[in-house]
């Protein structure tokens, strides 16, 4: 005898339309909520918007090119997010299924926004990616990954495996990508080849970068630090472009790449490109170029080999910084940087190993 079991539902694409009307995030949601596992909706704009459209796991949600599929937050309705994952607006402990987002852009609309600080999207999801899409003008940040729900819980699993690929993020009031991460959930993501202009803050924010690589993106623009890694372990940091950081009023130390180390793996910078093409405008800030400012526990090990890193002469410069702040020890290798226009080339504190490797 044969035993016929039941074929699981076709995937299918979903058309929606929208009509540049404030009614178009009812519509969104509504066909959110009809679809089913597996599903791609196919959005189609202007879409204007005065509620969070809900991303529901498994299931892909992309226009048909970036400049034709515009979701704009309407004036103000001050929104947490544009989009962002239903288990984060449901206040879960958990993260949520993987979500896909490809092919458009997101408006925040800042300048008639002013009574929050909008995120374009806020994932609370495993798995997921955003690729080839475009965030303008959030008071917030542009992508927002995040361990700690709507209530401001965290989840109590892991939110691993995604990626975050050939995104244009613009005129972030904070981050162009904040990792916000109070636990050790949101690791070894991908964040590839991305442009990010004209952050607030940092154009990468990371609370947590074990295991992530964070390579061939292109940064200028930068308020403070241009790629903030903190708990660095088996991280790669590698082909990263920073034109320019610490341009904005805030006075403070601000760095190229910023990095804290934990003494459990070692990590990789590597082939960094790290400049200054707007000057160090803010007289009252120090300049490092490349730093990594603290062990947080144990022995860290970093590799740090291959980079450009090319100041503009002043006397408020550091060009690679190296120290163990708490931790019991720091071994960097640090061999084949080309280090140039600045006060000092390299800063090596008490309880630092500096090696040029095997």
């Amino acid at each position: 005898m044969v035993l016929l079991l039941p074929l699981p539902g076709r995937a299918a694409q979903v058309p929606v339309s929208c009509n540049n009307t404030v009614s178009d995030d009812e519509t969104l949601n509504a066909a959110v909520a009809a679809s089913s596992v597996g599903d791609e909706l196919v959005i189609s704009g202007p879409c204007l918007i005065n509620s969070t459209i809900r991303l529901r796991g498994q299931r892909a949600y992309r226009g048909g090119e970036p400049s034709g599929t515009v979701i704009r937050q309407a004036n103000g309705a001050n929104l947490a997010a544009l989009m962002a994952s239903d288990t984060w607006l449901d206040a879960q402990t958990y993260t949520g299924d993987p979500v896909s987002i490809k092919n458009l852009t997101l408006d925040g609309n800042a300048s008639n926004n002013t009574g929050r600080a909008t995120d374009g999207i806020v994932l609370m999801s495993w798995n997921s990616t955003v690729e080839n899409t475009r965030i303008n003008f959030m008071r917030g940040s542009g992508i927002r990954l995040t361990n700690t729900n709507s209530a401001g819980t965290a989840i109590v699993n892991t939110q691993v495996n995604g990626r975050i690929v050939h995104n244009f993020i613009s005129d972030s009031g904070l981050h162009g990508v904040y990792v916000q991460d109070s636990g050790n959930s949101v690791t070894d993501w991908d964040l590839i080849d991305n442009w990010i202009a004209d952050s607030g803050a940092s154009a990468i924010r990371m609370e947590n970068s074990a295991g992530w690589k964070v390579r061939g993106n292109h940064l200028y623009g930068v308020g403070q630090t241009a790629i903030v890694a903190q708990r660095l372990f088996g991280t790669t940091l590698s082909d990263n472009y920073i034109e320019g950081f610490g341009e904005g009023a805030t006075a403070g130390t601000w760095a190229g790449i910023g990095a804290t180390v934990q003494g459990d793996a070692a990590s990789v910078i590597s082939d960094n490109k790290i400049f200054n093409f707007g000057g160090e405008p803010n007289t009252a800030s120090r300049y490092h170029y490349l730093s990594i400012s603290q062990v947080n526990y144990g022995a860290g090990f970093v590799s740090v080999t291959g980079n450009a890193i090319r100041g503009i002469g002043s006397t408020r410069s550091t060009g690679l910084n190296y120290e163990k702040g708490g931790g019991t020890s720091l071994t960097v290798v640090s061999t084949g940087n080309l280090v140039t226009g600045v006060a000092t080339s390299r800063n090596v504190g008490a309880g630092v190993t500096v090696t040029t490797g095997q």
